[in-house]
C-alpha cells in the first residue's frame, strides 16, 4: 500500500526544491517554462481552447462510465482517479468511484479506511449473486462522490472468473442497476492488462491514460492500444479512447518537456491540454485521505485536476442530460 498518491511508486519531488508555491514543485506551467495563472501545465506547440465552466444540470444520469488504465505502475491512475472524480463533483455532478485494484489504494485515498477490515467490496459484488451495488456502496465526505471500495480479496476473482460465462461482462453487469443515479463512473484499474483490467474496458464508455513524463511510462502503450482495440472489436464497440494524460510533469528537465511532446507527436488531439505537474502536496493529501480539491484547494495541483475536469466533461459526446 503506498501513501504516495501515484499509485504504488512513492515517486514526489524534494520538498524544498524551488517553487514559488512552497510545495517543492514549480508553479503550473507550459512545457516550455511559460507560467498559467490556471494552475494547469499546457501540452507543447498546441493552442489551448478556453473550456467553458460546465453547465448545472437538470437530473442526473445516464452514467458515462470512464476506465483509468495503464499496465505501468506508479503512473497517477490513483490520484486521477480521486481528484478528477472530486473535481467533477464539484461542478454538480454525482460520480461513482470504482476501486478495481487489490492493493486497495483508491479506497484508502478517499478516507483512510482499512481495506483488510471491509466486510464487502467489489469482490463480493461481482461474485455473489446476493451482493448488490446498494450493499457494497460507501459515501465519502466530498458531496456527490461514492465509493465501491476492493481490498486483496478481487486479487482471488482474477482467477475465479476464469470459470464463469461471460466473465467479461461480470463488472458491467454488477453496475447496470445504478447507472441511472450518476453523471460519471470512473474506474481505477489495477497495473495490468488481465481479466479484471478487461472487465473495466468491457464496462466503459472511454478510457482515460495516465502516462507519466518519463521515458519507461511510454514503452507499454502499444501493448495497452492491443488490448484495448481487442476489447473494441470483440467486447465493446462503444469504447472509445477518451485521451491521454500528462502526469508527474516537471517543467524544469528536458527529458520531461521531450517526453511530453512525443506522447503529443503519437497521439496528436488525444492527449489532454491539461498536464499535471509533479507536487508533494499529491502525496500530502493522500495521507490525509482527502482529494486535493479538499485538501490544499487553492494548490496548483487542485487548479489542474478542476481544469482537467472542464476538459474531459468538454471532451465527452452529449449525454441525454447535458446540452
Amino acid at each position: 500500500m503506498s501513501w504516495s498518491g501515484y499509485d504504488e511508486d512513492g515517486s514526489e519531488s524534494v520538498p524544498g526544491a524551488p517553487g514559488a508555491d512552497g510545495t517543492g514543485a514549480e508553479p503550473a506551467s507550459d512545457p516550455w517554462g511559460e507560467p498559467h495563472s490556471s494552475g494547469a501545465a499546457l501540452s507543447t506547440n498546441r493552442p489551448r481552447p478556453d473550456f467553458p465552466e460546465p453547465a448545472p444540470l437538470t437530473h442526473h444520469g445516464p452514467a458515462r462510465i470512464v476506465a483509468l488504465c495503464n499496465q505501468k505502475g506508479g503512473v497517477g491512475k490513483t490520484t486521477t482517479t480521486i481528484n478528477l472524480g472530486a473535481a467533477i463533483a464539484e461542478y454538480g455532478r454525482r460520480v461513482l468511484l470504482v476501486d478495481f485494484d487489490p492493493q486497495g489504494a483508491l479506497s484508502v485515498g478517499l478516507g483512510r479506511l482499512d481495506p483488510r477490515e471491509l466486510d464487502l467490496t467489489v469482490y463480493n459484488l461481482l461474485m455473489q449473486r446476493d451482493v448488490t451495488v446498494d450493499d457494497v456502496l460507501l459515501k465519502t465526505n466530498i458531496d456527490g462522490l461514492d465509493l465501491i471500495p476492493s481490498n486483496i480479496d478481487l486479487s482471488a476473482a482474477e482467477v475465479q472468473l476464469v470459470g464463469e460465462v461471460a466473465r467479461e461482462q461480470m463488472l458491467a453487469r454488477a453496475l447496470a442497476p445504478v447507472i441511472d443515479d450518476y453523471d460519471v463512473v470512473l474506474i481505477d484499474c489495477q497495473p495490468s492488462l488481465g481479466l479484471l483490467t478487461v472487465n473495466a474496458l468491457t464496462a466503459a464508455h472511454g478510457v482515460v491514460v495516465p502516462l507519466e513524463c518519463e521515458f519507461f511510462a511510454l514503452r507499454g502503450v502499444a501493448l495497452l492500444m492491443d488490448t484495448i482495440q481487442k476489447v473494441q472489436e470483440r467486447l465493446n464497440n462503444k469504447l472509445l479512447i477518451d485521451g491521454f494524460l500528462g502526469t508527474m510533469y516537471d517543467p524544469r528537465t528536458l527529458h520531461a518537456r521531450e517526453v511530453l511532446s512525443t506522447i503529443i507527436d503519437g497521439f496528436g488531439d488525444k492527449v489532454f491540454h491539461t498536464v499535471i505537474n509533479r507536487t508533494v502536496r499529491f502525496p500530502d493529501a493522500t495521507v490525509a485521505g482527502e482529494p486535493i480539491t479538499r485538501f490544499d484547494s487553492s494548490s496548483a495541483g487542485a487548479s489542474a485536476y478542476r481544469e482537467l475536469a472542464k476538459e474531459v466533461l468538454a471532451r465527452w459526446p452529449l449525454s441525454g442530460h447535458d446540452g
